[in-house]
């Protein structure tokens, strides 16, 4: 117990970015808009954690996400009069059809080819291709969510799916728990967010 408690103390920032994000992703499973605050939050400590690791494409994403969750929060609160309220009326969740998924698909799968290369030849980044892939994913997948498009799900259970081994390569044991649940989550959250987008259709 007592080595338990000591790693927590050494790695307590990983540890407290690893539990804020958890509740980052159950506010997004349930549409409430603070989950852009959180986020913001989140993205804060684990640009800290991502630079201490060497997962450089990882840490500049965090700044992605810190935009993205002021775009997020203020995209979401044009429809909502009291952004605290799951009664108000919020953003409706909407369906990407076949050409954007492959249109998004495309854009994944560029940014990956770009942010690797430069991971490989400019950084000493130690696994720069799987970095890439996991923060281009991101990057794709975390608009979506800013769009509210159900399809997000998807895209971040295969990004978590993957992230799961290379946080324990690198030994972020933390981030591993938290991508299991994030990766459980997004199979929650696809089922939760599909059956409020039939009811609406």
């Amino acid at each position: 117990m007592g080595s338990l408690f000591n790693w927590i103390y050494q790695n307590w920032v990983e540890v407290a970015a690893a539990s804020i994000s958890i509740i980052y992703v159950i506010l997004s499973v349930k549409e409430m808009i603070w989950l852009w605050f959180v986020g913001f939050l989140s993205a804060f400590l684990y640009a800290w954690v991502y630079a201490k690791s060497g997962f450089y494409a990882g840490m500049a994403l965090q700044a992605y996400y810190a935009v993205i969750s002021i775009y997020g929060w203020i995209h979401w609160s044009k429809n909502s009069r009291h952004p605290d309220s799951e009664t108000d009326k919020k953003l409706p969740i909407s369906h990407a059809n076949l050409k954007k998924i492959i249109i998004l698909i495309f854009v994944w799968m560029v940014l990956w080819a770009l942010i690797g290369v430069f991971l490989d030849h400019v950084t000493d980044s130690v696994i720069p291709y799987w970095d890439a892939f996991a923060a281009s994913g991101g990057i794709v997948a975390t608009w979506m969510l800013a769009r509210k498009i159900l399809e997000q799900w998807i895209f971040w259970f295969v990004i978590d799916s993957v992230s799961i081994g290379l946080y324990v390569w690198q030994g972020l044991y933390a981030t591993s728990v938290l991508c299991i649940v994030y990766t459980i989550m997004a199979v929650f959250g696809y089922l939760r967010w599909r059956k409020k987008w039939l009811e609406r259709a």
